[in-house]
């Protein structure tokens, strides 16, 4: 420390000296000066100097000073004078002491005293170990002990979990069996890349006789450095089994992986080895709910029998661990992971009308759960028909007005194609929509304004605020100021989705009411370091009764006459309508309705208009606890 921080140091003792609890003793400067002296060579680590200022033997003063600081970890000690009183040649100080134990997060504030007598003329700290700490004696130590909470789990919406057993395996030692510390600690840094100096002071901060877990492996990792480890004297392998291995759906749930080199410096924070990480999805997005805090005890120590501990402080967990309870279904989860086994690479998400509750979630390899199926942006092809239609309905438009179909039709400049028309009679509103008939929909622009357009999507969540735990995507529509740009719309071309936005939309029409997606129900809001501020909820949107109504008419029919028959299934009615789309030039099938309780979309990256359909009629089939 230079001299100037030395200054400022003393000075801000001696002006905490300064207070009602002083007595007469300042008539004694030196007095005040040894105390201060020592306190400040002991805050800025000149121990020589704090040693200076007792009658104790400066060397076993010096190394006192030292250990106190390595067996707590400390980041740094802070003290004030807080009074000094006596008479004669007897007098004793009074402090607070404030000490930042590092890693281990807590600070540790105290009351000591420090004793003084005249030696030789000079004032002097009468040394002994209660000097650091009034409960500290002679034969004993500082010691901290660290008590990590384990890791909860990620619950499906029966409680069971959504996680396999993996195992980790701890890296230990006992540090009173370690011939050479250094030398372990230095061989253990090469390998693994951890800082020799933060697995040091570990060792020396725990209890001698305790086992101190080092470093935390994987089982590639371990697979990788296992020998080496095992090579180091003293270090032992313990396999310690986590439930952390994601089940389906994996991406969603998220991955966990145990702390590393890299992560710590990425993190930032108390990691230590035994802790893991959520690295992606709901694990981690409720690391901290997960995972909690640690419990933090100081201790004193026999150094005879480290098995006598007496208890100085012990910080519980200022966050306890819990579950995370979410909506998912295991079972229809699985219902849906065999739904997309066909070879067909594409999406389904599953929620419950009645509640907005996300059920299942499932991609094949090509696509991700999160940012595809949930924050995908994908264009809607004629699947926006429900919300044309509703708006259509709502201006007095008969479902019954026929419609020609032809391949081709041009609005307001927007060209049109419709592959297979129908041929024979003229379609009416209700079979052009049960097919998906774009040149028919498409002419329809210019009975509803782009206004009326926006606002029924809306109805239908498309761009509601909504706000999941995860990256999601509530809809989007350019502006709709042109015919051609309502045709468009209609038409699903200028109208881009989410799996799960639309999934939502055949809730809303199964169940008579829009609602925001739920995903998670327990804890009741994320993680400070994940959300600021708790959004405010979004209302459910009531739609109108009678437009309702006429729209599972047409969905019920895009099944049973239309181009979603591949959807439909025994054990209930299955509603829906099928549409094609295309993306950075790939075709994209889609399906869009529900049976019973539980509404779906589908998106099968496939030329085949049917086959989302195929797909949602092999989910229909499967078991439905929710049905």
């Amino acid at each position: 420390m230079t001299g100037k921080a030395r200054r400022t140091v003393a000075a801000a003792l001696a002006l905490a000296a300064m207070t009602p609890m002083l007595s007469g003793c300042l008539e004694e400067p030196s007095a005040h000066e040894a105390v201060r002296d020592f306190l400040v060579g002991w805050q800025t680590g000149d121990y020589a100097e704090a040693a200076s200022r007792t009658d104790g033997n400066e060397k076993v003063v010096r190394k006192a000073l030292e250990d106190a600081k390595l067996q707590l970890d400390a980041a740094s000690f802070r003290f004030d004078l807080t009074g000094i009183r006596g008479t004669g040649d007897q007098v004793e100080a009074d402090f607070r002491a404030e000490v930042d134990l590092g890693e281990n997060n807590p600070l540790w504030e105290y009351d000591g005293k420090l004793p003084l007598h005249l030696v030789d003329g000079s004032w002097k700290v009468r040394w002994s170990p209660s000097v650091l700490h009034p409960q500290l004696h002679e034969g004993q130590r500082f010691a901290v002990d660290v008590i990590p909470q384990e890791r909860q789990p990620i619950l499906d919406r029966h409680r069971d979990p959504l996680q396999q057993q993996a195992t980790l395996y701890v890296a230990s030692v006992v540090p009173a069996a370690l011939k050479n510390a250094e030398e372990v600690c230095e061989r253990l840094s090469k390998i693994t890349g951890f800082p020799q100096d933060r697995l040091l002071s570990r060792i020396r901060s725990a209890r001698p006789n305790i086992e101190v877990p080092l470093v935390t492996f994987g089982r590639a990792k371990f697979a990788q450095l296992g020998d080496q480890i095992t090579a180091i004297p003293g270090v032992e392998i313990a396999r310690q089994p986590q439930s952390l291995a994601p089940d389906s759906p994996t991406q969603i749930v998220g991955s966990v992986t145990a702390v590393t080199p890299e992560l710590v410096q990425q993190l930032g924070g108390p990691q230590r080895a035994g802790d893991t990480v959520g690295r992606t999805g709901l694990q981690k997005a409720y690391q901290e709910h997960l995972t909690g805090s640690t419990e933090t005890r100081v201790v004193t120590v026999d150094l005879k029998d480290p098995t006598k501990v007496t208890e100085l402080k012990k910080w519980n967990p200022d966050r306890a661990t819990s579950p995370v309870l979410t909506t998912l279904d295991r079972t229809e989860q699985k219902t849906a992971d065999a739904a997309l086994s066909g070879g067909t690479p594409g999406m389904l998400v599953a929620v419950q009308a009645s509640t907005g509750e996300v059920l299942a979630v499932s991609t094949t390899k090509e696509y991700n759960q999160e940012t595809d199926a949930f924050d995908g942006k994908f264009p809607a092809g004629s699947t926006f028909s429900i919300m044309s239609v509703e708006a259509l309905i709502k201006a007095q438009m008969d479902p019954k007005q026929k419609l020609a179909c032809p391949p081709d039709r041009s609005v307001g400049g927007a060209r049109f194609h419709q592959a297979a028309p129908p041929v024979g009679e003229t379609p009416s509103l209700q079979a052009n929509f049960a097919s998906g008939c774009v040149t028919a929909l498409a002419s329809l622009a210019r009975r509803i304004g782009g206004s009326e357009l926006k606002a029924s999507a809306t109805q239908f969540g498309i761009g509601a605020p909504w706000t999941l735990p995860l990256k999601t995507f509530s809809g989007s529509m350019k502006p709709l100021s042109t015919d051609a740009a309502t045709a468009r719309a209609i038409a699903g071309q200028n109208v881009l989705v989410s799996p799960l936005s639309m999934a939502l939309v055949a809730g809303a029409v199964a169940s008579g009411t829009w609602r925001p997606p739920v995903l998670v129900t327990e804890p009741k809001t994320l993680d400070p370091s994940v959300e600021a501020a708790p959004p405010k909820p979004l209302n459910p949107v009531p739609l109108d009764a009678k437009t309702v109504e006429t729209l599972r008419i047409f969905m019920r029919s895009g099944v049973v006459a239309g181009s979603a028959r591949a959807a439909a299934a025994p054990g209930g009615s299955v509603y829906g309508i099928t549409a094609v789309a295309t993306r950075d030039r790939k075709p994209l099938s889609w399906f869009v309705g529900w049976q019973g309780d539980v509404a779906v979309a589908v998106l099968a990256a496939s030329p085949d208009p049917t086959a989302g359909a195929a797909i949602a009629g092999r989910f229909f089939r499967g078991p439905h606890p929710t049905l």
